[in-house]
């Protein structure tokens, strides 16, 4: 999929125009990114009321900017005009979002915003006390709100169909929901079969007590081994690990256990992989849509190839093992096998998805997704989530949380009101699977180098098939000229049952 540059002389002043106030609004969206990451990493406790009002104004700002009656009168002005493949994209994409953002009310734009910010602080508190009822109320407005902003875009439809383009505006939900079905077909007869197994996996390896701080600098470490830009980025601890920023400036966070070390160095690597595609878009065309990622299942690709298909390997635990033991000496017994099968075991009693191994995660994410179409749908209250929650769990994983704060509290998603969210990490992981095996395909003796700590060839085939083409594809375009295939399940499956079969003896 190679790109082809514009001439600049065959821009039209309205194309350059549209490209000018595109900068704008996404100028002040990054700065509202800056505000959000230091509320959940650096901001005291007391700033909440005056963040609230300062990420509400620009929201507001960024709404006005992208709703403006130039906007659409430049649209209109390139309507009929003869432009590039790269400047159709553009077009297209701001075209999106402009028709998306000019039906929603400014005032509900900024109702929304504020929601946010005290439903942040709230969800804080309630997690912390383990109490829902502090939190349900927020809950609740997020869910009104939603279906008012639902409505606003497209009354005739379903409302959680419309929220789900928020995140994935290029995949209709039906693939979506046709992929997930296939997961769940797939994954649960196959983990009721490795419950069954007498595989006797070194499950115990990373047992004991590793002290946050050398699990801090150990992650520093890793990170420089798979080669994150400290220039440009930094780690922090949050509540709940995300990565916020852009290709200048990307960071990342995680958390620490003292009795998992597994936990934040997959949080860690998970992590790096979203800051690895943001780092990697096109730097002159910050601000643009040729600039930005491709919305949310590649960019969770991004983090689950390098959480799944990277840092579980064997090939990355021969290279990361003896480091590992350097720092946590307690350790020194073990060896790489050991590792590799800690590391991918499937866990018969995980209550928390951030936690989850690699195939019960997916059934995680099916627990979010059908309470919170419920919610959307008005056939679930709020005050019913903790036992639907409760239930549901026990149905699909054989498990039942304790109390709240592991249970339906655990995510903050839904403090931000981002409802139709949760389906696109199942989908990147599936996409995840998809483009590892084409770069496998691409790259000789690909897991040889991972094992030697040499990364070079993976980074520039993921810059060269996703990263450097920002949002020009669409996001089956962009999978089938990255891999010659149609975005499928298919890959996924056969990657785990060819390594769950051989681990479980299945």
């Amino acid at each position: 999929m190679a790109t082809n540059a514009t001439n600049a002389d065959d821009v039209p002043d309205a194309y350059e125009a549209l490209l000018d106030r595109a900068r704008r609004w996404n100028s002040v969206s990054s700065a509202a990114g800056v505000l959000s990451w230091d509320q959940q990493v650096m901001m005291p406790e007391g700033g909440t009321p005056a963040r609230s009002r300062q990420l509400s104004t620009l929201s507001s700002l960024e709404h006005e900017l992208v709703t403006a009656d130039e906007t659409g009168e430049l649209l209109d002005e390139l309507e009929d005009v003869d432009l590039t493949d790269e400047q159709a994209a553009v077009v297209r994409e701001i075209s999106r979002e402009y028709e998306r953002a000019n039906a929603v009310p400014q005032e509900l734009v900024e109702e929304i915003s504020e929601a946010s910010t005290e439903a942040l602080q709230a969800w804080e508190e309630a997690k912390a006390e383990d109490d829902f009822d502090t939190f349900a109320p927020h809950l609740q407005k997020h869910v009104e709100l939603k279906r008012e902003y639902a409505e606003a875009i497209d009354p005739d439809r379903d409302p959680y169909e419309v929220l789900f383009e928020d995140y994935e505006p290029c995949l209709p939900l039906d693939q979506a929901e046709s992929i997930l079905e296939e997961l769940r077909e797939t994954l649960v007869p196959m983990i009721a079969d490795i419950r069954e197994s007498d595989a006797d996996l070194a499950v115990d390896t990373f047992e004991g007590h590793f002290d946050e701080e050398t699990q801090e600098e150990l992650s520093r470490e890793v990170l420089d081994v798979i080669g994150y830009d400290f220039d440009r980025g930094r780690l922090d601890v949050s509540s709940h690990p995300f990565t916020s920023g852009n290709q200048f400036d990307c960071r990342v966070t995680t958390r620490f256990d003292e009795s998992d070390p597994l936990g934040a160095f997959l949080s860690t690597v998970h992590e790096f992989g979203h800051a690895q595609y943001n780092l990697g878009l096109p730097a002159e065309e910050y601000g643009t849509p040729l600039g930005e990622s491709r919305d949310l299942s590649v960019h969770e690709s991004q983090s689950r190839l390098w959480e799944n298909h990277v840092g579980r390997s064997r090939a990355f635990w021969e290279l990361l093992l003896p480091t590992f033991q350097e720092y946590f000496p307690s350790t020194e017994d073990a060896t790489v096998e050991d590792a590799y099968e800690a590391v991918n075991q499937v866990y018969e009693d995980n209550l928390i998805r951030v936690e989850a191994d690699e195939l019960t995660y997916h059934l995680h994410i099916v627990v979010r997704f059908e309470i919170e179409r419920e919610l959307i749908a008005g056939e679930l209250d709020v005050e019913d989530v903790p036992e639907a929650w409760n239930d549901k769990y026990e149905e699909y994983l054989g498990i039942r949380p304790e109390n709240d704060a592991e249970g339906c509290l655990q995510d903050i998603h839904w403090a931000h009101g981002n409802f139709g969210y949760f389906p696109t990490y199942s989908l990147g992981s599936v996409m995840a699977a998809q483009l590892y095996e084409a770069a496998e395909e691409d790259i000789d003796d690909l897991e040889g180098k991972i094992a030697a700590g040499d990364f070079d060839d993976l980074h520039e085939w993921l810059a060269d098939n996703v990263h450097q083409h920002g949002s020009r594809y669409e996001t089956n375009e962009l999978v089938k000229g990255a891999t010659g295939e149609d975005f499928s399940a298919d890959a996924f499956v056969d990657y785990v049952d060819e390594k769950y079969g051989e681990l479980y003896d299945l």
